[in-house]
Order: C-alpha cells, then structure tokens, then sequence
C-alpha cells in the first residue's frame, strides 16, 4: 500500500485553483484589512457543490466584500438564476455591490442588508443551495429557517465549524433526522484560517 505524500500541506498548496484578477485583488485587500475570506479553494468547491445541485436559486448569509458569492454567483444553473446574499455591516454590503459590477454579476446577486436570523424570518424559499458564513454562534439559531427555505434535496455549506462557537449548530445538525451531514476539518490554503472544518448536509 502506497503511503502518503511527503508534506502533505506543502504538496497540496500546489493545487490552489486559478482565479480572477478580481478575486485576486479581493485577497489581497482581505491579507490588508483583515477580513476573514474562504479563499480560492473553499471558494472553488462552494462552485462545485453549487452545480453539482443545479442550484437556481442559492442563498447566502455573510456577504463581506462578496469573495465567495461570487463563485456562487458563477455556479447559477441558469442566466435566470439569482443569488440572495445577506450582510448585517452596510458599509461591507456597499463594497461588495461595487465587487458585483466589477464582476459584471450585479444582475445575478440581491444583497439583503440587515441581521440574518432577523433576515430569515421574513424570507420565503425555496432555495437549491445555502452557504453559511456569519456569526457562528448564530448558526444553530439560523439552521431551522434554512431547512424551512431549503427544497428537499437541497444542499447547506457552513463554513468555519471547527470554531469553538459553531459547537451548538454541529451537535444540532449531526442529530437530527432532518439533514443528512457530514463534518470535515482540513488544510485550506488560502482560507481564514488555513485550518478549518466546513459542514456539508443535505435537506432530507
């Protein structure tokens, strides 16, 4: 049986997907100002799991600069297909519009300001596709209104669940006969912080 890789952090680095100059000039204004990104890996596989499903429909809360909606807004099944993303900072909702048109997505992607569980309420699905990327102690507290807006089948990404305050939402989602889930934590290159665990379910 052959073994593993030597420096498995330093041989998979190799493998960073290309990007934009765009998202490239969005890192770098992330490594600046200090705001947490997914990077181009995470960033890449949201686009794979967001095909994968066909989304046509996806949802995001935590927009920031709008780094990772961007891959989602790529991933749309459709020229009709829309991305609702929501941002609670209006000054970070402002920036990520200006990234929208610099991207030529701005008719693909609806920002919602205010606070999401706030947010959610009020929304009416369905959605193919939901991405998680806002307080975590909130996401325990969002995961009943995602299921709501979620179609059956569809497909919930939470990132950062190896934080201490994700805790709450990854015992609730690993117990409950309403998702089917998985927890990975691992090496992401480029991601905040490069070791992290993502949670990925479905919506029974």
């Amino acid at each position: 049986m052959s073994g593993l890789v030597n420096s498995p952090e330093a041989y998979f680095g190799q493998f960073i997907p290309p990007r934009s100059r765009l998202l490239a000039e969005l890192e770098k204004e992330a490594r600046q100002e200090k705001i947490p990104i997914v990077g181009p890996l995470v960033g890449e596989l949201l686009y794979i799991l967001a095909r994968a499903v066909q989304a046509d429909r996806i949802l995001e809360l935590g927009t920031a600069a709008g780094y990772s909606t961007v891959f989602l807004a790529g991933a749309l099944a459709s020229s009709r297909g829309r991305v609702v993303t929501v941002e609670q900072d209006p000054a970070m909702a402002q920036s990520a519009r200006a990234n929208f048109q610099k991207a030529g997505l701005s008719g693909r992607i609806e920002v919602v300001v205010g606070n999401a569980p706030a947010v959610l309420s009020t929304m009416a699905g369905p959605f193919d596709f939901a991405f998680l990327d806002i307080e975590k102690a909130d996401y325990a507290v969002v995961l009943p209104d995602c299921r709501r807006l979620l179609r059956p089948g569809g497909m919930l990404v939470a990132d950062n669940v190896a934080f201490q305050d994700a805790d709450a939402f990854n015992r609730m989602i690993f117990n409950s006969a309403k998702w089917r889930s998985v927890n990975l934590f691992g090496y992401l290159p480029g991601h905040s912080p490069v070791q992290d665990g993502l949670c990925l379910a479905v919506r029974v």
